[in-house]
């Protein structure tokens, strides 16, 4: 099964210079944890995540008003094709420890992949468990 067949490809973005809290009110509205940062161009600057705003605005003493989302957003992205394999994704999530993954089809963001897209499938059930699990491995070694 190949990644366009199960991304999300309707997907909330962000522009760079926006406040934190606009980005907040994002994720909230939207229910959402994670959402790409993408330039005017539509290109993929970075991902703001609910932990962005969390550790690198508020508990850093920075105000959500003033700050804006390429301040804490986070810059090392990695992403997939909409044609890569589900397992090849469900690897990459599990080994760099990934809940959500921008796929990205020349040069622009087409969708978005998260383990639970991958659990929702029957197909790739047993890829989102390997995953998950290659998570929690990682995070319970580094205590």
């Amino acid at each position: 099964m190949k990644l366009r067949d199960i991304m999300t490809k309707q997907v909330v973005r962000i522009h760079p210079e926006e406040t934190v809290t606009v980005a907040a009110r994002m994720l909230e509205h939207n229910n959402i944890g994670a959402m790409p940062v993408c330039g005017n161009d539509g290109r993929l600057c970075g991902m703001i995540t609910d932990r962005d705003i969390v550790i690198r605005c508020l508990a850093s003493g920075r105000k959500p008003d003033t700050t804006r989302v390429r301040e804490v957003m986070t810059t090392k992205v990695y992403v997939a094709r909409p044609d890569m394999d589900v397992s090849m994704v469900a690897g990459l999530m599990g080994r760099e420890q990934i809940r959500r993954l921008p796929v990205m089809d020349k040069g622009k963001l087409c969708g978005m992949i998260s383990i639970g897209d991958l659990a929702e499938r029957e197909e790739s059930g047993l890829d989102a468990a390997e995953a998950l699990t290659g998570i929690s491995s990682r995070l319970s070694s580094r205590e």
